[in-house]
């Protein structure tokens, strides 16, 4: 895929900010498990965070295309897009179904950087992908809702003033059709932290600022709610395919960074006199990666022009991430072959990369679940769970 003038303007500007953010700084996060805060500052000083924005907000109203490309050359250039990425993905659902009001109210802040849209509440223990199984529970109290239930795998909730929440309204057996009776509601979390919300973090393999959150009669308006009662799950389908194509492009991007550093390593590292690349058996995995990775990044590409296009690109936004999950996971492992013990060693910033790459083969989406959409939805195969 060839970029367009602008895309290409696009990636020298993100690449120039994240020179300002070497592997140094990452290290010293991962070390102390850190927020990147500073990163994150700098992503929304120049814009990048409200690229989905429309202009009437203060934002720069890209398509999701020219997102794609913001947060894959971020991970091109080692740096972690996991710390910012959900105010892309979250923002799509606001900008569809939010209302009038709603958008006026939060959507100038966040491109001001004056409110940050980080946390995305679906997730639960004993649900996981099972999303309609969720028990979190918001009953209806005069203008208000009360919340109880918990969330779980909810990054970055620490350090978001917003959340995008989805709870049942209805009970499972008052509904005719199991996708009804959950709502979405945008959660102002400064007026509930402590208050009916409590947030406890979950230490993972990476530096990734997950949590666990609990809801204990957490009382909020109704002017929280996101369109309709009860069809807060359909509204969530368009919001989890815009996060399925933009980690997807961050997937590229580390199959991209994975691959530079391999080749790199191959041209300098001398063994019985020669470089190392000159072996096959050192070229191949190299090049095997950089076909699976331009494969894989062109479907991202025509994900995000699918979703743009309007309609469902449940299809195409699947098979991106999944694609571009194992093809960042595959550069991955071949980068760490590539460079022998030294692939284990911190200042090299492989094994941190490793680490934070192999998340994506399991979340937002596990592969399995990505294949039994395909063969249901996309083959006509019988539904398998």
């Amino acid at each position: 895929m060839k970029d367009t003038e602008e895309l290409a303007e696009i990636r020298r500007a993100v690449r120039s900010l994240c020179e300002e953010f070497p592997g140094e700084y990452w290290r010293e996060k991962d070390r102390d498990r850190a927020y990147p805060g500073e990163f994150v500052d700098a992503l929304t000083k120049a814009g990048f965070l409200a690229a989905l924005i429309p202009e009437q907000f203060g934002g720069s109203g890209l398509s999701l295309d020219a997102a794609a490309v913001i947060m894959e050359e971020i991970q091109a250039a080692g740096c972690n897009g996991a710390a910012a990425h959900a105010q892309m993905y979250v923002m799509n659902t606001l900008l569809r179904y939010g209302s009038a009001e709603q958008k006026a109210a939060y959507l100038p802040g966040i491109a001001a950087g004056e409110l940050r849209l980080q946390a995305f509440g679906v997730s639960e223990p004993t649900s996981g992908t099972d999303t309609l199984s969720l028990r979190t529970f918001a009953q209806r109290d005069g203008d208000d809702y009360v919340v109880n239930g918990q969330k779980i795998w909810t990054s970055r909730a620490e350090h978001s003033d917003l959340m995008m929440l989805l709870a049942r309204t209805t009970p499972r057996d008052k509904v005719e059709k199991k996708t009804e009776g959950l709502s979405l509601f945008l959660v102002n979390m400064r007026d509930v932290v402590g208050n009916g919300m409590t947030i406890k973090p979950i230490r993972t393999m990476m530096n990734h600022s997950t949590t666990e959150v609990f809801f204990d009669d957490m009382r909020i308006p109704d002017s929280a709610l996101i369109g309709e009662e009860g069809k807060g799950f359909r509204y969530i389908l368009s919001g989890m395919n815009a996060e399925r194509i933009l980690i997807a492009a961050e997937c590229i991007g580390d199959a991209k960074w994975f691959i530079e550093k391999a080749t790199d390593y191959a041209k300098d590292r001398n063994v019985f006199s020669n470089p190392i690349g000159k072996n096959q058996g050192v070229q191949f995995p190299i090049a095997r990666c950089y076909a699976q990775m331009r494969a894989a990044e062109l479907m991202v590409h025509d994900a995000a022009q699918a979703f743009d296009a309007g309609g469902n690109a449940g299809e195409e936004a699947n098979m991106a991430k999944m694609l571009a999950s194992e093809a960042s996971w595959a550069a991955a492992d071949m980068c760490v072959q590539t460079h022998g013990g030294f692939g284990f060693a911190e200042e090299y910033d492989v094994e941190r990369k490793f680490r934070e790459a192999r998340l994506y083969t399991v979340a937002p989406i596990s592969t399995n679940l990505i294949l039994s959409y395909l063969a249901e939805h996309v083959l006509g195969l019988p539904r398998s769970y």
